[in-house]
């Protein structure tokens, strides 16, 4: 018989077809569905495995609080939350790039591990929706620069407007490429917002990041959820 204890356990389908499956170690009662197969327990001991944790996660990452603040307010193991971190990066898609539309590009400088170690993030901005459409973390080089320049070549931009920076120049075909005064305000106003909001990318701060893995998925929990 279904449980009515178990109705606040929803699976894949909406369906609600859980029985008793035995119990934990700890005693407690486990169900499974008997649809798709997956398992609950009616009441977890570790808050790691709630259902609404991941968007916890996702909420505190992008109001930039850092990994040990996250995981005492979660009261979860900062090991559990980088795998978490990384986990739900990897099931992030990339915006759809409309053709013919006009972006701005620019680079913002951090470091990893020690301020010595820099390392530069490139992204893109739609003019019109200011929506991020590609980013690149890496070295002040040109094919840090190309990968996101790339993206914006493949999706024939109308118009990419850039700083003085002289490896444009190199990169991007004259016809679409521009420098000019106020080109960049969006981009700009975005860099004055990421620095902002996420404590490892602030100019003077004591917060950094450590891992290049877990940069990257912070990046796209913040640009693309």
């Amino acid at each position: 018989m279904e449980s009515n204890q178990t109705r606040r356990y929803r699976c894949v389908g909406d369906i609600r077809k859980m029985i008793k499956y035995g119990k934990t170690k700890s005693g407690n009662q486990r169900y499974i569905c008997r649809v798709c197969g997956k398992t609950r327990v009616e009441n977890y001991a570790y808050l790691a495995y709630k259902g609404d944790i991941n968007q916890n996660i996702i909420q505190l990452t992008k109001e930039g609080l850092g990994i040990r603040s996250t995981a005492r307010i979660l009261k979860i193991s900062t090991t559990t939350l980088l795998k978490r971190i990384v986990f739900i990066a990897r099931n992030i898609t990339k915006p759809i790039i409309s053709k013919g539309k006009t972006y701005e590009v620019d680079e913002l400088c951090t470091y990893i591990r020690h301020k010595k170690n820099y390392i530069w993030l490139v992204y893109a901005l739609e003019k019109n929706s200011k929506t991020v459409v590609s980013f690149n973390v890496g070295k002040r080089t040109n094919k840090t620069l190309n990968r996101v320049l790339e993206t914006l070549k493949l999706s024939e931009a109308k118009k990419i407007f850039t700083d003085r920076l002289k490896n444009y120049r190199y990169l991007i075909d004259e016809k679409m490429h521009s420098i000019r005064r106020f080109g960049t305000n969006h981009i700009e106003r975005k860099n004055l917002t990421l620095r902002t909001h996420l404590n490892r990318l602030k100019r003077r701060t004591i917060c950094f990041s450590k891992s290049l893995v877990i940069f990257t998925a912070v990046l796209k929990i913040y640009f693309w959820i």
